[in-house]
């Protein structure tokens, strides 16, 4: 920004501003009183502003309450800030006034300012009178929260999921038939197969699909027509419903006015749940992400099973050294979203009678774990689940080693002729299959048929 400045005013008297800005008086107090992250809001959430302001003016200019030209051109300032436009001019930190009063009126004046430049009669819109008219901060804000996740949930979270979700498919069909050895506590098990394993995998996937989907309606409830405390002051009758239906064209999404503006101002649960939907999400992932690392481990003194892509060097001094380095990215991206919901969690049961004051944080946690679950989604998918491959050879070594093979012949000889079988092949360093045969347990074909690891595998 220009090191030059200009005076603005607004109720409490002269600030001075940078003379390029689009902001006013207003802003430049939150810039002043807040210097603290140094982050902005989000992207997506002033985005939103873009979509709401844009909305309320052409439901204003129905209700007679902005003329023509004058409606016209806060539109125009404001699809400019829904499409991306202008993100130089909100610099609020994040952490500010609760109910993100501060960046309702930098979106106000940026617009308001902007609408005069495309006027350029020397008609000045007022940031309150006419870009925030029907409006306060306190619907909002927490309207812009929803319809930026929702939006970011649509457009990058979903597509995301559901790339992973049929890569995650793929893989299993294509090494659905491969036997390896189960594991519980990290201790051989009866056999699986390959396919059932990322079956299991995928279908953790498509249920946090699904719980989105829940998440995603409580978004769809929008807090604007409730004004300062719900009930709707300086707000004309059906203007909500409208400008709700006019934000939902916009957006490509359905939206609809909130059943009780009290609660859609005075909580956030529908972005605690959402952000909790996340978690979960971000849990399955990580589950997903180590169970890989660990079966691609070694990969001649680990578990070795499967080969995943060498997309870097993996170490600084050791030479040839490969990494599971994709995973180990999902697993932090999941750590990272944990933490931003216990601080949307924390912030939500800050409400306090009609209004929770911790609007910002919830934004900034919640529209974050949609971002790098999305991204990290699609990296996984892509850098790492595509290019899996499988060591047979090994995998088929390990699963007739496996000592718990021997839960087959348990329904024949029973469990503690069976564990003593297992501790002698242990002892011994031997196989089920070369003890049981040296002890006559069993004729060889009966033996055979039960100790094949594929027909533990179920159908």
């Amino acid at each position: 920004m220009s090191q030059h400045t200009r005076t603005e005013r607004d109720s409490m008297g002269e600030v001075e501003v940078p003379e390029d800005a689009l902001w006013g008086a207003s802003t430049q107090r939150a810039i002043d009183n807040f210097p603290i992250s140094g982050r902005p809001l989000p992207a997506a959430f002033i985005q939103a502003l873009g979509f709401v302001k844009e909305a309320a003016a052409a439901t204003n200019q129905e209700f007679g309450l902005l003329d023509a030209n004058l409606a016209a051109a806060i539109r125009q300032a404001a699809r400019e800030v829904a499409m991306g436009g202008h993100g130089e001019h909100f610099p609020v930190d994040v952490f500010q006034t609760g109910s993100g009063t501060s960046s309702n009126m930098n979106a106000n004046e940026v617009i308001a300012n902007r609408a005069a430049q495309i006027l350029g009669d020397g008609t000045r819109p007022h940031p309150n009178d006419h870009v925030n008219a029907s409006q306060s901060s306190n619907d909002v804000i927490p309207t812009a929260l929803h319809v930026a996740a929702r939006r970011e949930i649509h457009g990058e979270l979903r597509p995301a999921l559901e790339e992973l979700l049929a890569t995650l498919r793929a893989k299993a069909e294509e090494l659905g038939d491969i036997v390896k050895p189960g594991r519980t506590h990290l201790m051989d098990a009866v056999p699986v197969r390959l396919g059932q394993v990322i079956g299991g995998w995928a279908r953790q996937i498509e249920l946090g699909l699904q719980r989105l989907e829940a998440a995603d309606d409580g978004l769809a409830e929008l807090a604007l027509g409730g004004t300062a405390v719900g009930t709707g002051l300086n707000c004309p009758p059906q203007f909500a419903r409208k400008t709700v239906t006019r934000i939902g064209r916009r957006t490509e999404l359905t939206f609809r006015e909130a059943a009780d503006h009290f609660e859609a101002q005075g909580a956030r649960d529908a972005a605690v749940h959402a952000s909790a939907t996340l978690r979960t999400l971000a849990v399955s992932l990580a589950r997903i992400a180590g169970d890989v690392r660990l079966l691609a481990s070694g990969p001649r003194t680990g578990m070795g099973e499967l080969r995943l892509p060498a997309v870097q060097p993996g170490s600084s001094i050791m030479p040839g050294k490969v990494n599971p380095v994709v995973c180990e990215a999902v697993i932090q991206v999941a750590a990272q979203v944990v933490g931003n919901d216990a601080a949307v969690a924390a912030a939500g049961m800050g409400g306090q009678l009609e209004l929770n004051a911790n609007i910002p944080v919830i934004a900034r946690n919640l529209l974050e774990s949609i971002s790098i679950l999305a991204r990290v989604s699609q990296v996984f998918a892509r850098r790492c689940v595509a290019g899996v491959e499988v060591d047979r050879e090994r995998v088929a070594a390990l699963a007739e080693r496996s000592l718990s093979l021997v839960s087959a012949l348990v329904p024949e000889i029973g469990y503690d002729a069976a564990a003593e079988l297992a501790h002698e092949a242990w002892t011994s360093g031997r196989t089920l299959r070369e003890v049981c045969l040296e002890r006559g347990v069993l004729p060889a074909e009966r033996l055979d048929a039960l100790l094949d690891p594929r027909s533990q595998t179920g159908k």
